[in-house]
């Protein structure tokens, strides 16, 4: 098995499921300190299934393979390790922001509520080392803004620019990989070109935080804990580099696995931390309780984008939304109707064969949707094989369960009521249409060459 434009025999990145052989983490340098050294002896590399990926058209060079590999825990306690020591000079703040799909992950492994997860998770971080922990739905906020508003403006123009619809959501990396590398120019000009939270959040804590601290972006080291491993690659693309400062927004991303993997090292329960607030952007602020976005799997792009579409396209308050399942339940679609005419039509494609079915049908020009909200994994963020998966590499559908009933528990907060948001978007970037929030907040995607040197690479 592998994906239908791979030039390979066989997926480089393929993993036996009944392969339960674990590949020992290589003690790092003796340089770096005997602490460091011994610190991972037992800790694996986590392994990535055929049926994780949508990267695997040859695509990781050496560079990428060799950068990519380096986003794991020993990077993370070689920052930690240096804090330690005397020479100030390469001292680090260590931030780690929190994805919020992550959390029921936590909680349900460790039998606690969402808002006891985020603050005993805070407290092990800040056990370790950790100066800041923070929360990324305030980047998800101006994700989905950003987003809403660039869903209109295409709407507007659809009659003037071949490409202006159907738009795709820009959230999920391993779509975009895929996109960029092996769809090409079919699909990248629909992709829109709001930033991920994971990025924006990067721009967040390099930009707005370090000016706040008076710090140098590159004297912050950036860690995202989030479900999945294709979140690793999206922190390595160059639009997210600042060559000035030598400083990627985002350093190294761990999965939740990684972290628990860390607790499991540190013979640490969760249940044995104290609990400790998350932190916000802003001095002398902790976060309140977990908030998320409508969505009971991800980010919400979809329900957001309609609703903020029905009621500027044609002043529809819509309420409440309802899907209809189509070819499986990771194919749905919703409809706004007005005057006996459907007209807008989104749909939410998770899954790679979904979204070769959805892919498939636009090139044979018979796509009808306005926006696709799509994601690489089945059943969404929560889905992530960076925590939703047992150590024979299938999904635990009952932790899964469990995860999506804690997620759908957590209060909605609408990303047009954070005021916090709207401050930074005139005291930060200079108004909502300035030049600074195109380039904090937007990036471009564009079609890419097929490698020919890549790594068979095993996380």
């Amino acid at each position: 098995m592998k994906c239908e434009n791979c030039s390979k025999k066989e997926c480089s990145k393929k993993q036996k499921n009944d392969d339960t052989q674990s590949t020992s983490v290589d003690a790092l340098s003796s340089n770096d300190g005997s602490e460091e050294k011994n610190e991972f002896d037992t800790l694996a590399n986590a392994k990535i299934l055929l049926s994780d990926c949508l990267a695997c058209d040859s695509c990781m060079t050496l560079e990428e393979g060799a950068r990519v590999f380096q986003q794991n825990q020993k990077e993370f306690f070689r920052v930690l390790n240096l804090n330690k020591k005397c020479d100030t000079s390469k001292h680090k703040v260590l931030a780690v922001s929190l994805c919020p799909q992550s959390l029921p992950y936590f909680a349900a492994k460790f039998n606690l509520s969402v808002n006891e997860a985020a603050k005993r998770l805070c407290g092990f971080l800040k056990s370790l080392g950790v100066h800041y922990v923070f929360d990324t739905t305030i980047a998800a906020d101006f994700s989905i803004l950003e987003s809403q508003r660039e869903f209109v403006q295409r709407y507007q123009r659809r009659n003037q620019e071949e490409h202006a619809l159907p738009m795709f959501a820009s959230a999920c990396p391993g779509w975009i990989r895929y996109a960029e590398r092996v769809l090409t120019n079919l699909v990248t000009s629909h992709i829109c070109t709001a930033k991920s939270p994971q990025q924006i959040m990067g721009s967040l804590v390099k930009g707005y935080f370090a000016r706040q601290q008076n710090l140098s972006p590159d004297k912050i080291f950036h860690v995202v804990v989030a479900p999945c491993y294709d979140k690793k690659l999206e922190a390595l693309r160059e639009d997210f580099y600042t060559a000035l400062y030598n400083s990627a927004e985002v350093d190294c991303v761990l999965t939740s696995g990684e972290i628990v993997q860390i607790m499991e090292q540190k013979n640490v329960s969760m249940k044995d931390v104290a609990e400790v607030a998350v932190d916000s952007l802003f001095d002398g602020l902790k976060e309140g309780d977990v908030v998320r976005h409508d969505g009971k799997r991800s980010d919400g792009y979809l329900e957001h984008i309609f609703k903020h579409a029905a009621k500027e396209l044609f002043g529809v308050d819509v309420k409440e939304i309802t899907y209809k399942a189509l070819k499986n339940k990771d194919f749905q679609e919703v409809t706004l109707e007005k005057d006996g005419e459907t007209v807008l039509r989104f749909a939410a494609a998770y899954g790679f064969r979904n979204i070769q079915n959805m892919v498939l049908k636009l090139k044979k020009g018979k796509f009808f949707y306005h926006f696709v909200e799509v994601l690489a994994c089945p059943g969404g963020c929560l889905n992530g094989k960076g925590q939703a998966q047992s150590e024979d590499g299938r999904a635990d559908r009952a932790l899964l369960a469990r995860m999506e009933e804690l997620y759908s528990a957590i209060p909605v907060r609408l990303p047009e009521s954070n005021l916090h948001v709207q401050r930074m978007y005139q005291d930060w970037l200079q108004g909502m249409d300035s030049s600074k929030a195109q380039d904090t907040l937007h990036t471009s995607y564009s079609a890419g060459t097929q490698s020919t040197s890549s790594l068979d690479i095993k996380w």
